[in-house]
């Protein structure tokens, strides 16, 4: 088994299914992932309208950093989700709230629902998860999401996951020889360790 595939968490989830965290391979899950971010519903990711090629390359830059990590969630055999996790002092949220020691960022791309996708439980399911992967795995004291205050859906599931609402912020633009974030409205949300 590679370093890529991996599992770095495994989590059996009553009347779910098992849930394993393992890093995204930029090459190998391009194709899956491509196909999640270049559809309409994923347009507050970023990456509508770029190749394959270009997100094998965003998750290749990503796979060099020591701040920035991406996953794939895979449920049973399925993969479900695209996890990306950062360390909030080198990241752009950084520069608009108070980092604490102990804290992690984190992004969350759900596979769009197929027929079991849109069960009730299905996204609690999997945040529970990333909860526990990033609190006891990885011993984290805070999580921090940064969702475009646009996704309502987004921010909604968060919240009635428990995460606190904090201030509405602009993230400021970022520009990388190879990647180009825009400007991005979002609103702060915290989930403390129990």
């Amino acid at each position: 088994m590679s370093e890529l595939s991996a599992t770095v968490h495994e989590q059996a989830v009553d009347a779910f299914g098992t849930v394993r965290i393992r890093p995204l391979d930029p090459e190998a899950d391009a194709g899956v992932v491509h196909g999640w971010v270049s559809s309409e519903r994923a347009s507050f990711w970023g990456m509508n309208g770029l190749t394959r090629e270009q997100v094998s390359e965003i998750y290749a830059h990503m796979a060099t950093l020591d701040t920035h990590h991406a996953f794939l969630v895979v449920r049973d055999a399925d993969p479900v989700a695209v996890l990306q996790t950062y360390e909030p002092e080198a990241d752009r949220v950084g520069e608009v709230y108070d980092v604490l020691p102990g804290d992690i960022g984190v992004h969350l791309l759900l596979a769009p629902a197929g027929a079991e996708g849109a069960r009730p439980g299905w996204t609690s399911a999997l945040l529970t998860v990333v909860a526990t992967y990033v609190f006891g795995t990885l011993d984290r004291r805070r999580v921090v999401v940064d969702p475009d205050v646009r996704n309502e859906k987004a921010v909604s599931r968060f919240l009635k996951q428990g995460f606190t609402a904090g201030p509405v912020v602009v993230l400021p633009e970022v520009d990388l020889p190879d990647v180009y974030i825009p400007e991005k409205k979002a609103q702060l949300a915290f989930l403390s360790r129990g």
